[in-house]
Parts: C-alpha cells; sequence; structure tokens
C-alpha cells in the first residue's frame, strides 16, 4: 500500500446507486477526501478481497487504517463541517453501530431497488444544491409585493389615519403616550413616535415604494430589506385595526427572516454571491410550514360543523369578505362538488407542507400542490397579497437546478455554472452564525409554544419563555396563521346612507364591497381597499365593538375629502347631509335564473338598522 496524504473511499464504479451517492459525498467533501473505483484501484490494496470491495464502500486513512459499510461512510463525512456528529453517535451510543451497519447492508444488499427510489426522491442527481438563483427570485418577488403593499396604502393613508382620517394617528399616540411611560417605544415600535404629521404618513409610504423598487434593482437588499420591514412595522402599529390582517402580519415576518437571508454586498452580482444560509432558508420553509399546516389544524380544531361535515364552500363563497365575479359561477355548482373541494383542501393543507422536509422531488410536488391551492383561492376571492406572499414561499422549496437551463444562463452567464448547475460562488460576506443561530433560536422556542396553543394544550412553561413571547410579539414577526378557523354561514352587509331632511335617503356606494345588486364582483387582489375589508368585520359584530365605525360616520357628516375619497360615490357632493345612518342587511348570491331575468349578482333582505341615526346637530 503506497502512502497517502489524503483519505481515500473506495466504491463499486460499477454500481449506479453508489456512484450517485458518491458524486454526493465528494460534492460535500470537496479535495478533503479523494474517491476511487475499486475497478481501478484495487491491485493497490491486495490485502482487501475483492468480494469485500463488492460488498461495501472501504475507507482508507492515511494511517493505513481500513473502515468499511456504514462506519466508512460515517468517517468520510467527518471532512464535512457539522457532519462529525454522525460518528460520534455510531461510536458513543450503544447498539447505534449495529444498527447502521445492519441498514447499509440491507441497502447494500437490494441496490437496484434502491437505487430506483433514489431516482424517484432526487432525480438523476443527488448532490446538494444551491439556491443562489431561487434567493434572487424570491427576493425580486418580495420586493414586488413590497412595493404593491405600499402603494395599495399610500392611496388610502390620509383617509384611513391622516389628520382628517378615520382614527387619526396624532389622537391616537396621544392617548398611549398619556397612558404609558418610556415603555411605550418597545410596545408601540412606530417611527411615528418622532412625526406624527401627514407630510411623514406620506414619506414613510412613498419611501416604502422607493426602497422597493431598489429591492428589485438588486442594490444593497439587507439595508433595503431593513428598511421596509421598519417602515412597514411602524405603519402598521399605528394603522391598528387597518393593518391588522394576517397578511400584513405574514409580510413583516418573511421581511424580517429576509433580511438574513440577503447578502450583505451593495450591488451584488448574482453569479460572485456567498450561498444563502441554511439556517434562515429553513426557517422561512418551516414558516410555510406553519402558515399552511396552521390553516388545517385551526378548522378542525374550532369544532366548526360545517367543516367536519365538508359544507363550509358551501357558504363561503358568498360570505367571504370580497368575492371575484368567478365565484359567483363557482358557488352555482352541485354539493358534491363543493364537499370535494374541502376534502381536496385538507388534503394539501394538512399532508402537503410535510413534503417541504421531504427529498427533491416529493418537496416540488408539495410546492406544486400549495401554489393550486393558492392559485384557487386568487380566482375566486380577494385576499390583498396573501397568496403571492405563501407562493413567494413555495419558491424557497426550488433549487437552482429547477429553474431552466436558459434561463439559469442568461441570468448567470453561461460561464458562470457548471454542468451539475452548481453556482460557482466566490467568498463576500454574509450572516455569520453568530447572528442566525440565536435568531433560530429564538424562533423554534416561540413557534413550539404557538403550535402547542394551536392544537389546544396548555403547558406551565419557564417563566423566561412567557416573557420572551411578550417582548417578541410587538415586532409582529413570529406569528400564528389560520384563516377562516370558523366559517361564517350568512353574509350581512351594512349599507350606509345619508340623509338631509331624514325622509330620503340615498346609500354611499363603496369601491368593492358588496352593495348595488346589479354591480359584479370585483378583482382587487393583490391591491386592498382597507375600509371595504373593515366593513365586513363590523357587520359581523356591533358597532360599540368597532369606534372606528362612528368616526367614519362622523368623517361623513363633516364631508371631508380624505375620507370621500374611499369610497366610490358621495351622493352629497354639495353639502354633507345632516344625518348618516347604517342598515344592515342580509346579502345572498343569486342563481342563474334570477341573473339571467334581473341581472343580479346578488339580492338581499332587511335587517334593521346597525346604529342610531347620527347628527352633528343632534337632529
Amino acid at each position: 500500500m503506497k502512502q497517502r496524504t489524503k483519505p481515500l473511499l473506495i466504491y463499486d464504479g460499477d454500481c449506479g446507486f453508489c456512484r450517485r451517492w458518491i458524486a454526493r459525498w465528494e460534492s460535500l467533501t470537496g479535495d478533503r477526501v479523494e474517491y476511487a473505483p475499486f475497478q481501478q484501484v484495487a491491485s493497490e490494496f491486495p490485502e482487501i478481497p475483492k468480494e469485500q470491495f463488492e460488498a461495501s464502500v472501504q475507507f482508507i486513512e492515511p494511517s493505513g487504517k481500513i473502515s468499511s459499510g456504514a462506519e466508512a461512510v460515517f468517517r468520510t463525512l467527518t471532512y464535512v463541517p457539522g457532519k462529525q456528529w454522525m460518528l460520534w453517535m455510531y461510536e458513543r451510543i450503544p447498539g447505534a453501530a449495529h444498527i447502521s451497519e445492519w441498514s447499509y447492508h440491507l441497502v447494500a444488499r437490494h441496490r437496484t431497488f434502491f437505487s430506483k427510489l433514489t431516482r424517484c426522491l432526487f432525480g438523476q442527481h443527488t448532490e446538494p444544491h444551491s439556491y443562489v438563483l431561487t434567493r434572487w427570485i424570491f427576493l425580486r418577488m418580495l420586493g414586488v409585493i413590497y412595493l404593491m403593499a405600499f402603494v395599495s396604502l399610500w392611496t388610502q393613508i390620509n383617509g384611513l389615519v391622516g389628520s382628517n382620517g378615520i382614527i387619526p394617528v396624532k389622537d391616537f399616540l396621544q392617548v398611549v403616550r398619556e397612558q404609558i411611560g418610556l415603555e411605550r417605544y418597545w410596545l408601540l415600535p412606530t417611527l411615528f413616535w418622532f412625526n406624527a404629521s401627514d407630510v411623514f404618513l406620506q414619506f414613510l409610504c412613498g419611501g416604502g415604494v422607493f426602497l422597493s423598487l431598489l429591492l428589485i434593482l438588486n442594490l444593497a437588499p439587507a439595508a433595503v430589506l431593513f428598511l421596509l420591514w421598519a417602515f412597514y412595522l411602524s405603519l402598521a402599529a399605528i394603522c391598528r385595526e387597518f393593518l391588522s390582517f394576517q397578511w400584513d402580519a405574514l409580510l413583516l415576518e418573511i421581511g424580517f427572516l429576509a433580511i438574513f437571508f440577503a447578502p450583505l454586498q451593495l450591488r451584488p452580482r448574482l453569479y460572485s454571491k456567498s450561498p444563502p444560509s441554511l439556517i434562515v432558508l429553513w426557517l422561512l420553509r418551516l414558516l410555510l410550514f406553519k402558515l399552511i399546516f396552521s390553516s388545517g389544524v385551526v378548522k378542525l380544531v374550532s369544532g366548526d360543523p360545517t367543516w367536519r361535515d365538508f359544507t363550509a364552500l358551501t357558504y363561503h363563497y358568498e360570505t367571504q369578505p370580497l368575492p371575484t365575479w368567478i365565484s359567483w359561477y363557482v358557488d352555482q355548482l352541485p354539493l358534491w362538488f363543493q364537499k370535494a373541494s374541502v376534502a381536496l383542501m385538507f388534503a394539501i393543507e394538512l399532508v402537503a407542507p410535510f413534503l417541504i422536509f421531504a427529498p427533491r422531488r416529493l418537496r416540488f410536488f408539495g410546492c406544486g400542490a400549495i401554489v393550486a391551492l393558492q392559485l384557487l383561492i386568487m380566482a375566486t376571492g380577494n385576499y390583498c397579497f396573501f397568496n403571492l406572499l405563501t407562493i413567494a414561499l413555495c419558491i424557497l422549496l426550488l433549487d437552482d437546478r429547477f429553474w431552466p437551463t436558459r434561463f439559469r444562463e442568461k441570468v448567470l452567464g453561461s460561464q458562470k455554472h457548471n454542468q451539475s448547475s452548481t453556482v460557482v460562488l466566490s467568498k463576500s460576506r454574509r450572516w455569520p452564525k453568530l447572528v442566525t443561530l440565536p435568531i433560530a433560536a429564538i424562533i423554534l422556542l416561540i413557534t413550539t409554544v404557538q403550535f402547542f396553543n394551536m392544537f389546544r394544550v396548555h403547558l406551565d412553561w419557564p417563566t423566561p419563555i412567557p416573557t420572551l413571547v411578550r417582548i417578541v410579539a410587538p415586532f409582529r414577526s413570529v406569528n400564528s396563521y389560520g384563516l377562516f378557523a370558523v366559517m361564517t354561514t350568512s353574509r350581512p352587509e351594512i349599507i350606509v346612507e345619508g340623509s338631509q331632511d331624514g325622509e330620503t335617503w340615498l346609500p354611499y356606494e363603496f369601491k368593492y364591497k358588496p352593495g348595488d345588486l346589479k354591480e359584479r364582483p370585483h378583482f382587487v387582489e393583490p391591491l386592498q381597499p382597507r375600509l371595504d375589508w373593515q366593513m365586513w368585520f363590523a357587520a359581523l359584530s356591533s358597532y360599540e365593538n368597532n369606534p372606528w365605525f362612528i368616526n367614519f360616520c362622523v368623517r361623513l357628516l363633516q364631508g371631508l375629502p380624505e375620507v370621500l375619497s374611499l369610497l366610490k360615490t358621495n351622493p352629497f357632493p354639495d353639502k354633507p347631509p345632516r344625518y348618516i345612518r347604517a342598515v344592515v342587511y342580509d346579502y345572498q348570491l343569486t342563481n342563474f335564473s334570477t341573473k339571467r331575468e334581473e341581472g343580479t349578482w346578488w339580492q338581499r333582505e332587511f335587517k334593521g338598522l346597525y346604529c342610531p341615526i347620527l347628527s352633528l346637530r343632534g337632529g
């Protein structure tokens, strides 16, 4: 045996299964370990019988020590940073060596079967895949979503929380300042503590648009992402009801993690970037798991009979906040179709999330199932940018090899990737584990608490854990999710009307929520009419539980243009009304015959007043 300076792993070169896994290990160990088929080097090791070469891999150390089977694999992987624990378990844990060797020889005796299984699960290549191009696509998509969010809010911000808006930010902050001391800066993290003017509202929205464009253009992505997160958090903190939706929380959570997922260069070139942090990649995948799985679980643990008997979708299309015109058509479909749709939804929400952690091809299948569900939801309902955010997370289930070769060549440059599509990376700065590991530990701990709460398992956690949850909560970046845990089975709709004499009442038409029976439901996503959405929630409750609604009516009595701009029509263009009333109707989608005869998409039944008639002059 000749003297070697590096360890050598010898394998069966005629075994396709062996070649695939050797290629994976070689990509992990790099030039720290040499590899060779026994057909080429067996003569150098006459002390090892050919039968032994054929039965298992052989690991030859520079000292001449020979290991075989599972032990040889684990000793090879000790040359991979972070993989030394495998050999430690093999040597130290009772029974681990026996189980490992038994498993190894079971696979070795059935290589043909496991070779086919490997191709089925991993494809033709088992090497670790890069995510540089995937990260590039994800961050561009996140930039587009941020752009949509800020543009949508910018067009509404003065009417919602401006000085003449429904819930002025200045008044809110003044109350908080009087009731809470310096702790307010932590409990309500917002830049508006320093300036609560209408100009600053416009500045943060406009600044968010500008920063979104910088992210799309790939300029200083980490710094830009931090500012985007800080700007949106500042707005969410002071907009209260109008920015309290799950997609706002999801945008903040994804945006926070994206800060540590992005490269640290000011103008990073795609082919010279360092690979993204695998810790943060898996935190984002965990977020996708939490988001989808929670959506299925909350429907079951709520005890809602419509989910348990699979009839929920017979109500959903007409009772959801802002249906689309496609919702009307889907609502006409027979009961068996609606029940089958619920079954399919549960299959995706409760099973597909586990494929996130599966081998490559199963992971791709899970990705496709979740994306398909999101597209169906987008077609039948308006949920702002919620579905786009979910699809953006699904992008992270795809590695660089997934993207078409022509696209990779166009973006990376044909000289920048080799035949295995692994991007050639130069060393550059990225977030150190000293930063990402503590963040991961905190998120995993809080997520564990959230999962126990989701399943309604209440434990007496050690005091530091609930304290940590309370400390992190104001930043809205580690959240719980789950839409429509209880299905609404009727649609009360508030119609706001004004009058000059208390006898003749004229309705205010909203831009997108149902009102006019002949108005076709709209597609609004990814934009969100915040007032229209809040009207849906208000109708499910009382005006006492929605103090903003009375403020809204007062603004109509005052005829303030900032609030009127949130509406489609103003029936009193010359002079504000003397009286405002809100009446409640029960709305239902019509059927084919009614729509054909009357041209109406909705039918309604009067239920009564929502709140007392209001007037600035006492009537």
